[in-house]
């Protein structure tokens, strides 16, 4: 049954109706699957085991479903784009869910929206377009550009940061200059599309921007503490840690001597993550690297997690708890 599944779902367990007749399943089976039993349509003509796709996270789903929408429209005009676009360059997501695969395609006119497909009408230059293992997407500069017009900021900003990443970090070295470029092309990119739809959300996202956040929740938090009045931000701050290692805390507080930390769950429930260490083990590292920076510095650390950054007013409640404020 594997080696039979379509080209373009070789890792995705994608199917043909054609294929899934062929094998006995019975036509009124395939015609429930748009909402019922063991087989879920993705597009027309597509399907999917329906227990599986379910057991994937939103944006493997939507990886898979973006490769549905493909090959039902191959041969078509449509390129992939938007936050379908940067699922496929590998961005990271923030608050994603199921929703539509969304494409672009030159010009005023166009086909229209259906189920699972939502179509955008837009100029697309030649060099906006590539192909990222086999699919047809926008630019990962277009990508970010588009996403920022769309997109909630939140969602927005981290597609940004983890774009802008991929050229001013390398082996956690920070290039200024490299940053600054990439700022100077985007600030470019909006000038020429002036007057387009959530122009100025872009133009602030693009200047918020900051390669140095490593993970979705940094750059939320960082969002959130700039609403609710924090100026002075710095992120991955050095602190000296005892015999000559250093240590990097995700956000500095300079005005108020407070370090920010986002404590995803996940770098103590992932195995990966702890890099072959019990829980116990990273907890008790945890800690002594926190008394550490502490100790040496002076400075108040706070950690929170997804719940505490989910709006500016949680954020602004977890660290008045800890008796933080914003300058006035």
């Amino acid at each position: 049954m594997r080696s039979e599944q379509l080209t373009w779902g070789h890792a995705s367990g994608m199917y043909s109706r054609e294929q899934l007749l062929s094998r006995g399943v019975p036509a009124s089976v395939l015609s429930l699957a748009s909402h019922a039993g063991p087989w879920l349509r993705l597009q027309p003509g597509v399907y999917v085991d329906r227990e599986v796709h379910l057991g994937r996270l939103p944006a493997q789903r939507h990886r898979v479903a973006v490769e549905a929408a493909m090959s039902a429209t191959r041969g078509g005009a449509a390129v992939v784009s938007h936050l379908s676009a940067a699922v496929v360059h590998g961005l990271p997501q923030y608050r994603f869910a199921d929703r539509p695969v969304e494409v672009t395609l030159a010009g005023r006119t166009g086909g229209s929206s259906r189920a699972g497909l939502r179509r955008h009408l837009d100029v697309l230059p030649d060099e906006d377009i590539v192909s990222v293992d086999g699919i047809t997407c926008t630019s990962l500069d277009r990508t970010v550009f588009d996403v920022a017009r769309t997109a909630p900021r939140e969602m927005a900003l981290v597609c940004a940061d983890a774009a802008l990443r991929r050229e001013a970090v390398a082996a956690r070295r920070f290039d200024p200059v490299a940053q600054e470029g990439w700022r100077e092309r985007m600030r470019e990119r909006a000038h020429r599309a002036a007057g387009a739809r959530g122009i100025r959300r872009a133009r602030e996202v693009i200047e918020f921007a900051d390669g140095r956040a490593e993970l979705p929740g940094e750059s939320v938090s960082r969002l959130q503490l700039h609403r609710i009045g924090f100026c002075d931000i710095d992120l991955q701050v050095a602190v000296a840690g005892p015999h000559g290692s250093t240590y990097f805390v995700d956000v500095g507080l300079r005005d108020v001597r407070t370090f920010w930390e986002f404590d995803g769950e996940v770098k103590y429930r992932d195995p990966e993550m702890r890099g072959g260490r019990s829980i116990e083990t990273v907890l008790i590292e945890e800690k002594r690297r926190e008394d550490w920076i502490r100790g040496t510095t002076q400075w108040r650390l706070c950690r929170g997690g997804f719940a505490d950054i989910r709006t500016p007013e949680t954020l602004a409640a977890r660290l008045a708890s800890f008796g933080v404020s914003p300058p006035r």
